[in-house]
């Protein structure tokens, strides 16, 4: 269920995946009244990505709501060569655990569900993930941003640690 969009504005073009739909109900005097729950990725193909949660009474408007959700909270995320990541990663969230491990050229994508979605949008060509605990799509959605978050490339390590990205890439090459 991925959608291409574009603005008519100089908007980029984003790659929008509905992750999990979800019917909850609130008991009223008369009943029960239904609502829907969507849980959206949304990325732009080159390392930009958000994720947005939203409800409403009718499943198209929780999604847009859920879509603008995650366009408002996209982070920039440095893959290396601009298909994988740059080191192994473990992410927490609640009880939903992730563990992604970038790959080499051709591998594809092996994750499954809420994940894929998210590398899929994100641009990623090449990863290994595992859910470790949870399989909740919240849970694992924040799991595995808290992951891509805390991943830092060569030029940023080189930059704090005050030494030449080359001794960086070098130490990589040995392992």
């Amino acid at each position: 269920m991925a959608r291409m969009t574009k603005e008519r504005t100089n908007e980029p073009e984003y790659i929008e995946k509905l992750v999990n739909v979800n019917r909850v109900a609130k008991v009223v005097k008369g009943g029960k009244r239904f609502g829907f729950s969507a849980l959206v990725v949304v990325g732009d193909g080159r390392g930009r990505i958000g994720h947005g949660h939203a409800r409403a009474r009718e499943v198209p408007e929780a999604v847009k709501k859920a879509t603008n959700q995650a366009k408002r909270s996209m982070v920039r995320i440095s893959l290396r060569q601009g298909r994988t990541l740059h080191h192994d990663v473990k992410g927490n969230f609640g009880a939903g655990s992730v563990v992604l491990r970038s790959a080499p050229s051709g591998t594809g994508i092996i994750a499954g569900g809420p994940m894929r979605a998210v590398f899929e949008a994100l641009g990623v060509q090449d990863v290994v993930t595992k859910s470790v605990r949870s399989s909740n799509p919240h849970n694992l959605i924040r799991a595995t941003f808290e992951a891509l978050k805390s991943i830092s490339s060569p030029k940023e390590v080189a930059n704090r640690r005050g030494i030449k990205i080359s001794e960086i890439t070098k130490n990589r090459n040995n392992a």
